[in-house]
């Protein structure tokens, strides 16, 4: 390792490093934009040579890939015994200025697994299946990890497919489009457990230089999106006290966000992400905003009461000003907590291979905390340099990445063998 310390041995075959790091650079170049990242939406061109491509990587290891009515992908390497698989994997898609590790390195890495065991002639109990699920994201379609939250039963395919993109299109019009509607079924789940890789998207573990964090759950996650409707007026003429200003109101209550986050202090956040005016111009009192409100925590209490007081002061900064009010959930995902056995395993395989580690929650939601209904499940998180993910910027370390996908194989083997 670089300045962390290096793995102790450990008679687990070993994952080959530069295999896993040149798949990473392959897959990057599919919708690869400037500054090293990457634009993949979900269901557009660059997702289709994405999915294409990892599709043909689990041919290539002889895996069945399957491809349910919402796109996920799912590819089994077979185990010794017809049992349940353990599964691994994430999604492809990313944000528009996307990095190239968020989601991509839990596949690639769960395909490194399948790689190693292949290498080594190795089958475990269980078979290991490595899936990718579709629209993780949620930055063309909402709500994010749809793929994933279908797969298990918690959303109606017929409403996911049902579902316009902010470009206007359907999912499913877009899964036929790029040849990703597919036969199997989707909400049916037969896994036995579930393990998902990721970079953290975070600073912490960089901050305090470790290399793992041993994920024990993912916060609440409630999006809401707010549209205030006025009167548009010469910005000149209009004295103050006559305006019905819907920009004004829109910037109170971002404010009003803000500092809601910073007086709950502990796991609040709390995020204005979108926000646009019309008619957006200079010199014109904006008529109508709309913009976005993102609030997470790892209490579901907390969680519902800042729902509530931004509603409460949203309806009041606007009755005051003569506004109307309306209001859209975008998503709303309680906090999960993954099971204790995946989490004690990833624990011990961390401290077995000598990383340094912490227990920690996640911050942001992943594909892991669908899983969570309907099977054990658990995270591994590695650093990410300065904490920059969805940005171009996005960074982890090639020894962080080698080391976790090691750690990977260990706790699949173990889950894999278990009685």
């Amino acid at each position: 390792m670089s300045e962390r310390s290096a793995p102790k041995a450990d008679s687990a075959p070993r994952i080959r490093g530069e295999r896993l790091l040149q798949s990473l650079d392959d897959l990057a170049q599919l919708g690869a934009i400037e500054g090293g990242g990457v634009c993949r939406l979900a269901l557009t061109d660059a997702d289709r040579l994405g999915r294409d491509w990892t599709v043909a990587r689990m041919q290539a290891l002889g895996m069945t890939v399957a491809i349910d009515a919402i796109g996920n992908g799912v590819a089994v390497y077979p185990g010794s015994e017809d049992l349940l698989p353990v599964m691994i994997g994430s999604h492809i898609d990313t944000v528009r200025t996307g990095g190239r590790y968020d989601g991509n390195y839990g596949v690639l890495a769960g395909l490194e697994v399948v790689a190693t065991l292949r290498d080594a002639g190795l089958r475990p109990r269980r078979p290991v299946a490595v899936a990718f699920f579709t629209n993780e994201e949620g930055a063309r379609f909402h709500p994010d990890m749809m793929g994933s939250l279908v797969y298990v039963g918690g959303m109606p395919l017929e409403d996911a497919l049902a579902t316009a993109g902010i470009d206007g299109v359907t999912v499913g019009a877009e899964l036929r489009r790029i040849g990703y509607d597919g036969q199997a079924p989707a909400g049916k789940p037969r896994v036995d457990s579930f393990v998902e890789l990721h970079i953290e998207q975070g600073p912490v573990l960089d901050l305090r230089g470790l290399q793992v964090g041993v994920v024990e759950g993912v916060q609440g996650i409630s999006w809401t999106e707010f549209t205030i409707d006025g009167v548009s007026n010469h910005a000149g003429t209009t004295p103050m006290e006559l305006r019905h200003d819907a920009g004004y109101a829109a910037a109170r209550i971002a404010n009003f966000v803000h500092d809601l986050a910073l007086r709950y202090g502990g796991r609040q956040i709390a995020t204005v992400g979108a926000m646009r005016f019309e008619p957006n111009l200079i010199n014109v009192i904006p008529n109508r905003a709309v913009f976005t409100v993102d609030l997470r925590n790892t209490d579901e209490r907390r969680l519902a009461q800042a729902e509530a007081e931004v509603l409460a002061f949203a309806r009041q900064t606007c009755e005051t000003e003569n506004l109307s009010l309306s209001h859209r959930r975008l998503a709303r995902f309680e906090p999960v907590a993954f099971d204790p056995m995946v989490i004690d395993l990833v624990e011990q395989e961390a401290a077995a291979l000598g990383f340094t580690h912490m227990r920690m929650p996640s911050g942001a939601g992943h594909d892991a905390q669908m899983l969570a209904r309907v099977c054990p499940a658990g995270m591994i998180f590695v650093p990410s340099v300065k904490g920059l993910s969805h940005n171009v910027r996005e960074f982890t370390e090639p020894d962080d990445l080698i080391g976790g996908a090691q750690i990977l194989l260990q706790v699949v083997l173990k889950l894999a063998n278990r009685p």
